[in-house]
Formats: structure tokens, C-alpha cells, sequence
């Protein structure tokens, strides 16, 4: 396991069968903005960067006009998704999802774990509908990103949705909001004049969460302020799956914007150009999407 565990695991589950969704009667375009598209700087080679990821070189990049989404999808817009299908989570249909060991109760059963990454947890049981195990739920999270989705979920949703999962230059271009070469999507201070812009680990990682933000764990989707095309939560909260592989011929794809796990003591993945791979299958408790499509 490479030092992206710490961000989220891969799964490597075996292949499951396919659940086929039908599309909805109508794109489900509600809470989307319009960008206009043109060329922009993709990628990072500062300080901050990894290039074993992938971030540079930083390179022009050219996006045609799309829409995207706000925000994150949401439990109470995932849960409308499996009601009107009765689709079932790879995470539902395995049994099981990744959890940060953080947020179970002290007297939980011990777990399978991930050697790189102990704070990951294997938890029976674990889904969108019980983040934390059988004993949790979202009733009191409907505006709380889903989470313990995969790609092949992802994909799913949008399909009934008549969306799309936003491919990466889209996902970035997107996530920058207008600006060019900032680490955030407010600039390059991670938090400017004292103030949490997004939902990150404050603390000593992973033993102690100060929670400065006011969140230990996910954070209702619209919490922060949005960038400047009006999109919220691009960096911290959830990773976000993209259309895309996460290079040539790898079977992994790449998840963007880092999470409420990302410390700059471990991972700096909580900028608007970093990236990571996961496999299709993975699901884990802070990783989720949101959806673009066409003009």
C-alpha cells in the first residue's frame, strides 16, 4: 500500500455484477452552474505539490462549456436515487467499506485494518446509509455529502440523474473558480486572516482533531463559502471521483480535492490540483462525487 492509503484505500474488491439503472424522465439539472469553458493552467509544480501523482507538469489545458454541480450529491439526493431504483452500494452488495477508526465508538469490535494507513478500518456493515458501521445513520446528514460510493456508483446515480461524472480538467477548471495557480480555491493561504475556508484536520493527525472548523468528519455540503464560480467545498470534506483514469492504461480512477482527513503533517491533498487513484470498486467514508454535464 503507497502513501495514498492515508488518503483513502483502494478496495481492490473482486468484479461485481453490473446494476443497470434506467435514466431518469429528465436531467436532474437543479443546483448546477454553467462555466463557459476556454483554457487554463492545469496541474502544480510548487512546493506543495506531489509529482509522484501526477500533478505536473503544468500544462494548458482547454475545457468546452459544461455544467456542473454546486455541491457534492448529497444523502437525501442519493437516497431519492435508491428509492426511485432500488439500487444496492458495492459496498451494500460486498458487505463492507473503509472507515477512520476515529470516528467509531472506543468499545468498538476490532477490525481488519490497512498496514500503511492504520487509522483505516475495514467495518462490516459500513455504507451510505451507516457511515460508521450498522450502528450509525444519516437521518440527522441528509445535507451531508454521501459517502462509501464508488465509481461504478457514481456512474450509476448520473446515469439515472442524465448526467455525467466531470472528467478532471473539468473537475479542476471548476474547482479553481476563475483564479489561476492558487493552491485554494481563494488563493494560496490556507487560511486567510485566521479564517477555515474548508473542512480539513486541525490537530495532531490522526490522534487528536482540534475541530477549529467546527467538524469532525463530514460537513453538510454548502457549509463554507463557495469559490468564485459558486461552487462549495472543492477542497476538503470528500474526495470527488472524475470521469477519468488516473493515467494511461491504469484501471484505477482519479478522485480530486482531498477530505476532511488531509493534514499538512501527512497529506497535502487538500489543494484544487492534487490528485489521487483509487480503484472503481472503492468506497470509503470520505469519498463522494458530484456531477457535470454538457452544454
Amino acid at each position: 500500500m503507497t502513501e495514498r492509503a492515508c488518503c483513502a484505500p483502494s478496495a481492490g474488491r473482486p468484479q461485481a455484477a453490473a446494476h443497470d439503472v434506467e435514466p431518469a424522465a429528465a436531467q436532474r439539472t437543479a443546483g448546477m452552474v454553467r462555466l463557459d469553458g476556454g483554457s487554463f493552467l492545469m496541474g502544480s509544480e510548487d512546493a506543495l505539490a506531489y509529482p509522484e501523482d501526477g500533478e505536473g507538469p503544468v500544462r494548458e489545458v482547454r475545457v468546452e462549456p459544461f455544467w456542473i454541480s454546486r455541491t457534492a450529491v448529497s444523502n437525501a439526493e442519493f437516497a431519492e436515487f435508491v428509492e426511485a431504483t432500488g439500487y444496492r452500494t458495492e459496498a451494500e452488495r460486498w458487505g463492507w467499506s473503509f472507515v477512520f477508526a476515529g470516528l467509531l465508538p472506543d468499545d468498538f469490535p476490532p477490525t481488519r485494518g490497512v498496514a500503511a494507513a492504520p487509522w483505516w478500518r475495514q467495518v462490516m456493515g459500513a455504507d451510505w446509509r451507516h457511515p460508521e458501521g450498522p450502528q450509525s445513520d444519516v437521518d440527522d446528514r441528509p445535507d451531508h455529502p454521501v459517502v462509501h460510493v464508488s465509481w461504478t456508483d457514481a456512474q450509476a446515480y448520473c446515469t439515472w440523474a442524465g448526467l455525467r461524472l466531470p472528467t478532471e480538467a473539468e473537475w479542476e477548471y471548476a474547482a479553481r473558480g476563475g483564479l489561476s495557480g492558487c493552491a485554494f480555491p481563494w488563493g494560496d493561504e490556507l487560511e486567510p486572516g485566521g479564517e477555515h475556508r474548508m473542512n480539513v484536520w486541525q490537530g495532531v493527525f490522526p490522534r487528536h482533531n482540534e475541530q477549529s472548523d467546527g467538524w469532525y468528519g463530514t460537513c453538510p455540503v454548502t457549509e463554507f463559502e463557495p469559490n468564485g464560480y459558486g461552487l462549495h467545498n472543492t477542497t476538503g470534506n470528500v474526495w470527488e471521483w472524475s470521469a477519468d483514469p488516473f493515467g494511461p492504461g491504469d484501471p484505477r480512477r482519479s478522485v480530486r480535492g482531498g477530505s476532511y482527513l488531509c493534514h499538512e503533517s501527512y497529506c497535502r491533498r487538500y489543494r484544487v490540483s492534487a490528485r489521487q487513484g483509487l480503484t472503481p470498486d472503492t468506497s470509503t467514508g470520505n469519498t463522494g462525487f458530484r456531477c457535470a454535464r454538457d452544454v
